[in-house]
């Protein structure tokens, strides 16, 4: 294998299957599911909700 090779990512999870944790949405009280262990003192939004919660960005470019 090649130093550079893309396929080595040394001890990243890339490809593999994210540890999905369950909680409640903050806005919208559904059960989902997230790719991180939710902070107790901090909101978590389901796919629905989220959006409403980012902030836009004035420089996107397409």
């Amino acid at each position: 294998m090649a130093f550079n090779d893309r396929n080595f990512r040394g001890n990243s999870n890339f490809g593999a299957p994210r540890e999905m944790h369950k909680t409640t949405c903050s806005d919208c009280k559904a059960e989902t599911e997230v790719p991180f262990k939710p902070d107790p003192e901090r909101p978590v939004y389901c796919r629905e909700c989220l959006p409403n919660h980012r902030t836009p960005r004035e420089d996107r470019r397409y």
